[in-house]
């Protein structure tokens, strides 16, 4: 277990955000969210395609600066203009495609762009034998056992992937992970992989904001959940306020759903009355 934070001893959060907006032209992609980051725990930001996800992370990473509202780290306001600001703070962004080249050995995309080094002067050169000996004990302390450094990060898996770039984030001193829709392209095994890393780095004190579409991968890890749709809030909520059933629905879109399963039950067939039933359910979580 890390250090505790200032902000976690104080009670401060890591990352806060207040009636954010953002907007491109006469584009909203955010109108007023709110919602917060606490040392050692997860918060989930949940939406379907379009409901202003990317765009959160890009502000909360430094990429974008939002056009109203406040954005606190460390209950001070600040305003980034470049994701190494961001970085500097300890906000670390794992994106889908991991920024890692696949036919690279693990060790080396573990300190890419940041390599450790031996000598001095123009003697200075690549400390290989510290890499491959950092590498294997980080990504066992979150509970990684990679059968071989030296093998082509392409050979992993996608969770291992995954876990290997949540490691790195770790090593290279991050307080807040926040992970770009982690396991949108996994299976249930490889996905649940994910969710144990995820687990890993909250209980080494972390703050971690995942970002999802599926509320069944969100609420067995998350501690807060923001809902977004079409760049407005559907709501803020701590776990004990919310259940997976209600998550589940208002993900599903709820009232509309209901709306199409009635409509497909006034005479469209048996087929349509099955799929409406199926839509029901879907809506009752």
């Amino acid at each position: 277990m890390s250090e505790l934070s200032p902000s976690r001893m104080s009670g401060t959060p890591l990352l806060e955000v207040r009636n954010v907006c953002k907007y491109f032209g006469n584009v909203i992609a955010l109108k007023d969210i709110s919602t917060t980051v606490n040392a050692g725990q997860v918060t989930c930001v949940l939406g379907d395609n379009g409901a202003g996800k990317s765009t959160l992370i890009k502000i909360l990473s430094g990429v974008h600066q939002p056009d109203e509202g406040e954005y606190l780290v460390d209950g001070q306001p600040v305003r980034f203009t470049s994701p190494r600001e961001a970085l500097d703070r300890g906000i670390a962004t794992v994106y889908q495609d991991l920024a890692m080249i696949p036919l690279m050995s693990v060790w080396r995309n573990f300190f890419l762009g940041s390599e450790p080094v031996k000598g001095w002067g123009p003697f200075k050169r690549f400390d290989v034998a510290q890499a491959k000996a950092t590498v294997r004990k980080e990504l066992l302390e979150m509970g990684i056992d990679i059968r071989d450094p030296d093998q082509p990060v392409g050979t992993l898996s996608g969770g291992e992937r995954q876990s290997v770039a949540i490691a790195r984030a770790v090593h290279f001193g991050a307080r807040v992970l926040i992970l770009d829709e982690p396991t949108s392209a996994l299976g249930v095994k490889q996905a649940g992989v994910v969710l144990r890393y995820i687990l890993q780095a909250r209980d080494r004190g972390l703050g971690v904001v995942f970002i999802t579409h599926n509320p069944h991968h969100a609420y067995p890890v998350g501690d807060r959940f923001l809902l977004l749709n079409r760049g407005r809030s559907l709501g803020d909520f701590a776990k004990d306020e919310i259940t997976r059933e209600e998550l589940t629905r208002l993900m599903a879109g709820g009232a509309e759903l209901e709306e199409l399963s009635h409509e497909l039950e006034r005479g469209f067939g048996a087929s349509a009355q099955e799929a409406a039933r199926e839509l029901k359910t879907e809506a009752e979580g």
